[in-house]
């Protein structure tokens, strides 16, 4: 493994890192990228070895995207086939927490604006999952998500169940997301808009930045909630895992290899700003060893 020079480091920071109790990992843009020549993605410089040593402290850890296009099962296969080393249990979507908000709520039937494998885990949950444009009555909850093919018929489909009283629920709701292209713009946030606007009802978030999300990742990890100040995010969002860590009192630490650079991070509000700012993962691995 490649030597890498020592970073300077709050030896506190240094500490909680080192001894994290869990650690969530945000995909695009933090510990990979989409390879446009493969069509699959690229280990971003010191994400490998990164995981590597968390597996030998035996620190748990779930790789936990904002997208929805797929199943846990079918990303963490992705991941794979781009070196890294990791079970199809530690991967995580929006739709991983959204099936266990769905449960603990009580909501059995769901209108789901978005892809049959992004559905997979609603559906390994009990949850009977209604098309976007299907007819069906007692539709409890609409959930957007990653939703390409959105038209006008699913635009109606699902103003009507909202009409009659569904929960209007989202994996997300930011308008972009990190591309090895650049910037790339989050369906579920125009889905959401378009719904918002003609029923004046806003969607809950589900996925990143939400407390549930944050919970289902601690959850799947064994942790509890009052562990949540020994668990540690990364993410290249300010909006997203540098905001889910900061208020559930997690160790935030941001990667400028995605959508932001260091000096919009330094630029937030204390109470947002991430512990650590980070343009690779590499510095990391000797307080690893």
């Amino acid at each position: 493994m490649q030597e890498h020079p020592p970073v300077q480091l709050d030896e506190n920071i240094a500490a909680k890192i080192a001894n994290a109790k869990g650690v969530i990992l945000d995909m695009d843009g933090t510990i990979a990228l989409g390879d446009k020549e493969s069509g699959g993605h690229k280990a971003l410089p010191g994400a490998l070895d990164l995981l590597s040593a968390f597996r030998r402290r035996n620190i748990p850890f779930r790789a936990f995207t904002n997208g929805t296009a797929s199943s846990p099962a079918t990303y963490a296969g992705i991941l794979r086939a781009a070196g890294f080393e990791l079970d199809d249990g530690e991967f995580m979507t929006p739709s991983s927490s959204t099936a266990r908000w769905l449960s603990e709520q009580g909501i059995g039937k769901v209108r789901v604006l978005g892809t049959e494998d992004g559905s997979v885990p609603l559906i390994e949950a009990g949850i009977e999952v209604v098309g976007p444009r299907d007819e069906a009555e007692g539709v409890e909850a609409v959930y957007t998500a990653w939703f390409r093919t959105f038209s006008y018929p699913d635009l109606e489909a699902a103003c009507h169940s909202v009409w009659d009283g569904a929960q209007l629920v989202s994996a997300s709701h930011v308008p972009f997301f990190a591309t090895e292209g650049g910037r790339g713009i989050g369906t579920s946030f125009a889905i959401n808009t378009m719904i918002t606007a003609l029923t004046d009802v806003e969607a809950k978030v589900l996925g990143k930045p939400s407390q549930v999300a944050f919970d289902a990742a601690l959850a799947s990890m064994g942790l509890a909630p009052e562990d949540a100040p020994a668990v540690v995010v990364f993410g290249d969002d300010p909006l997203l895992e540098a905001e889910m860590a900061r208020n559930a009192g997690a160790v935030s630490v941001a990667m400028t290899t995605g959508l932001t650079d260091a000096e919009s991070f330094a630029a937030l509000p204390e109470a947002k700003r991430p512990h650590l700012i980070l343009d690779s993962l590499e510095p990391l691995i000797p307080f690893l060893k």
